[in-house]
């Protein structure tokens, strides 16, 4: 049997709510993060946001030690949500996702590599350009007791291109730390993060902040993870919370037995966008 996630893996999806203190943010983060959590998780954390400098560099910001003692803390992965960066050499600010091992380490960064511009008339308009720049690359993490996850940011979900490129260099889950709006969140937040598993046959975690209307952005909610077949195994509504699903090999191989995209592809007839990366 082809093996993508080596053994189960009990996935948590923490979305917080935050304020514009950042070290009560991350204090809360902490506590809500380690002291529910079980040791063995891999975490999906949507942190408080604050430009930092780029990374990693040796002294980093409390942000980053906050994000590296909550891993080691809770003995798991961590995918740090996402944080505004600041490149100082080119003056330039990425939206940049941070991962950690189990002891702390920063094993995974991912800048958003799409930015989000877009106006729609009467609802909502937001020109994400006008502050950030674009990462350039795509980004696959390695765990190496599990295997494999892609990892993009946001608006990055609504490009297929890179969901297909992770799944076929391996990865088992796909993760989209993201705050779609009340606009767009409930036209596309769960459709999204459901094509991007039923494309690729691989698990899709989406984790957002949990939404406040007394903020200038209000956030949508309902964090999820879905399966390889597109079934959602759990979502959040839009308050404070933490969700759990149990992941495992055996919904991905039999997905792919049942529907067998994989050797059905004709790049005699497109072509196979991984073979650039």
């Amino acid at each position: 049997m082809t093996t993508f996630l080596k053994k189960p893996l009990k996935l948590a999806l923490v979305q917080l709510a935050s304020g514009a203190d950042k070290a009560v943010n991350l204090s809360h983060a902490r506590s809500k993060s380690v002291s529910t959590l079980p040791t063995a998780h891999n975490i999906s954390l949507n942190t408080p946001r604050r430009f930092i400098p780029p990374l990693p560099r040796k002294n980093n910001p409390p942000s980053f030690h906050a994000l590296s003692a909550i891993a080691a803390e809770a003995n798991a992965y961590l995918v740090g949500g996402s944080i505004p960066e600041l490149e100082p050499s080119t003056k330039k600010y990425y939206n940049t996702s941070l991962v950690f091992s189990p002891t702390g380490s920063l094993i995974g960064t991912h800048r958003k590599t799409h930015l989000f511009d877009i106006d729609i008339p009467g609802k909502i308009t937001f020109k994400e350009s006008d502050v950030l720049s674009p990462g350039n690359q795509l980004t696959v993490v390695d765990l190496p007791e599990y295997g494999k996850i892609g990892l993009a940011i946001c608006y990055d979900i609504r490009f297929p291109e890179a969901a297909m490129i992770a799944a076929r260099k391996g990865a088992f889950l796909l993760v989209y730390p993201g705050a779609f709006n009340t606009t767009t969140g409930p036209l596309h937040w769960s459709l999204l993060g459901r094509a991007r598993a039923v494309d690729n046959q691989s698990y899709v975690a989406l984790c957002s902040p949990s939404r406040d209307l007394e903020s200038t952005y209000h956030a949508y909610g309902h964090s999820l993870i879905i399966d390889p077949s597109a079934k959602v195994l759990t979502e959040a509504e839009e308050k404070e919370t933490i969700i759990y699903a149990d992941l495992d090999n055996d919904a991905i191989v039999d997905i792919r037995k049942s529907i067998p995209i994989y050797t059905q592809r004709r790049f005699d007839v497109y072509p196979d966008v991984s073979e650039s990366q």
